[in-house]
């Protein structure tokens, strides 16, 4: 029996709604493999989440579905188990806000601007904007979820500005750095973000192989716009 059976079997027998019957049984069903607790618990973490993101919005277009599949790469086999938890999710009576504060709990530290939490958010984002567009519903609900995750506006900014941007993307805001800083200190925090936001740094988060294209995307964001910063600050 394959994990996602495994974790559906659980949540039917525990459920007294959807969200209830998750917690426990990424709790109780692999308590003794926490590499794999979580794992799942990220997995569910999205799915959930973005199944919450689909009925704010009202419209789940075929690019997403597709986006929702590039993050999570499992075998056709899986599809109907991981649409059944989807589902569930998505008919859930409970809240976003409800699924949002217990999965912050995803974040051992309890700090702000968790990284495993920024990795949900990227994942959502990556959804939500496969038709094009994060559209303002989609943007309101983001926003939600990382006051819960307890992302500060700065940090989501930056977060926004990877992924939404009308006339070509700020590079001081993708680092998080100001104009005023001389070229060390924006080299320095440069490294600082390879080193923490690293492809080979998720598994040690629980975050599943598949979704290493999300950190690969954010990793092509930051040497893109260290690149434009160098290149402005040579010029000039």
């Amino acid at each position: 029996m394959s994990f996602w059976e495994r974790l559906l079997n659980a949540v039917s027998a525990t459920a007294t709604n959807a969200l209830s019957g998750l917690v426990e049984a990424i709790r109780t069903l692999f308590e003794g493999d926490p590499e794999t607790r979580r794992q799942v618990a990220f997995s569910v973490a999205v799915i959930a989440l973005s199944a919450k993101m689909a009925k704010a919005d009202g419209i789940v277009s075929q690019q997403e579905i597709d986006a929702f599949r590039e993050i999570f790469t499992f075998p056709e086999s899986e599809a109907r188990n991981v649409a059944r938890l989807y589902n569930l999710a998505k008919q859930d009576v409970a809240g976003y806000e409800a699924y949002a504060e217990k999965l912050s709990g995803l974040c051992s530290s309890g700090n702000a601007n968790c990284p495993v939490l920024e990795n949900v958010l990227d994942g959502l984002f990556h959804i939500a904007k496969a038709d094009g567009a994060v559209h303002e519903k989609e943007l309101g609900f983001l926003t939600d979820i990382a006051g819960i995750f307890r992302i500060n506006e700065s940090h989501f900014a930056r977060i926004v500005e990877r992924h939404v941007h009308v006339s070509g993307r700020d590079p001081y805001l993708v680092l998080g750095v100001s104009r005023d800083d001389d070229f060390p200190t924006i080299r320095k925090h440069y490294y600082s973000l390879v080193r923490e936001h690293h492809p080979d740094r998720l598994v040690a988060r629980g975050v599943p192989t598949s979704f290493h294209a999300i950190a690969n995307d954010r990793m092509a964001r930051y040497n893109d716009a260290y690149a434009a910063i160098e290149r402005e600050l040579k010029a000039a």
